[in-house]
């Protein structure tokens, strides 16, 4: 006898794991489903360096493969792990912004900072408010900026502020 629901309960157990099925087929054959979790960041932080999936749940790294995915540093509760999945899942939505951003920094005052691919500045992108807006104003800004190669001139473009971009040189 086979403790299906014991094994299927041991497989759903492993944290690369998102949900499993374990059963025996018409034939006498065992047969099992498992869906495995999708990492969308890797967070790096106090404790270590570990990655969120699709849902804000923590992974630990693998041993055999890494994800390339945005790296996020200056979490300090998991309660920010939704607001955050929000904000990736809105990158990953855009081929430039999954492109072009690279790294999330989330600062003490609750707003964030992105570093890009494309150059040595950061973007100021404020608190998760108007989140559309905010990068609408930063790709129309890109539009421009690479179009008369002016972005590498910049150290930081700031989308905080309503209907304006600010940049320091």
């Amino acid at each position: 006898m086979i403790d299906l629901y014991g094994l299927e309960n041991q497989v759903n157990h492993n944290p690369y794991v998102e949900n499993s099925s374990v059963f025996l087929h018409i034939d006498g054959t065992l047969k099992t489903i498992v869906k495995q979790r999708t990492p969308i960041a890797r967070i790096i932080d106090k404790e270590g360096s570990y990655y969120i999936d699709t849902q804000g749940v923590k992974m630990p790294l693998s041993d055999n493969y890494s994800a390339r995915v945005l790296l996020i540093w200056g979490v300090k509760k998991e309660e920010s792990y939704k607001e955050i999945v929000a904000l990736v899942n809105r990158i990953l939505e855009d081929d430039f912004l999954k492109k072009e951003l690279v790294g999330i920094h989330q600062l003490d005052n609750n707003e964030y900072q992105f570093v890009v691919r494309s150059g040595n500045y950061t973007i100021d992108f404020g608190k998760l408010i108007n989140i559309d807006v905010k990068f609408k104003k930063l790709k129309a800004f890109y539009n421009k900026a690479f179009q008369d190669k002016t972005i590498q001139e910049y150290k930081t473009i700031n989308v905080k502020f309503h209907n304006q971009v600010v940049c320091t040189k």
